[in-house]
């Protein structure tokens, strides 16, 4: 089932770089995201809300506290800098290469989280940084 919520992600993820490029047409980039964030956050916390789960807040513990806000943190300016790149580039050209975040996730697993990496997910790895560097060297469409 797992597979079935990744692949809806990425698919909502596409969607959401071809929104934000159009809706940053005419709007900073900073600006376009603050307005989403708001969005975010209150669709995370009526889901959370809807599920039930606001009492769950209290039983978080220290560590879990730190992790999740450092993610939050670190997810913010991660959003910062795809809209602005996203404000300079192609979306057919900034969506691939943000992708490459795939590669530096798998290795980050493998050294703090001990994943075992296999062969197969390592030439995955290499063929999605081999795509994305083919997409940056490439000249737009029309040029």
């Amino acid at each position: 089932m797992w597979i079935v919520f990744s692949l809806l992600a990425a698919l909502s993820a596409a969607v959401v770089v071809t929104l934000s490029k159009a809706g940053i047409k005419n709007v900073d980039s900073s600006l376009a995201f603050a307005i989403q964030s708001v969005l975010i956050v209150l669709v995370a916390w009526g889901v959370v809300a809807w599920q039930g789960n606001l009492p769950d807040v209290t039983s978080i513990d220290r560590r879990s506290w730190t992790f999740l806000i450092a993610a939050g943190v670190i997810t913010c300016i991660s959003s910062l800098l795809s809209f602005r790149a996203l404000s300079l580039g192609n979306a057919s050209r900034v969506s691939p290469i943000d992708k490459v975040s795939l590669v530096f996730a798998i290795v980050l697993a493998a050294v703090f989280l001990k994943e075992k990496v296999s062969w197969q997910v390592m030439l995955g790895a290499g063929l999605m940084v081999l795509g994305a560097v083919v997409i940056a060297m490439a000249k737009p469409a029309g040029e």
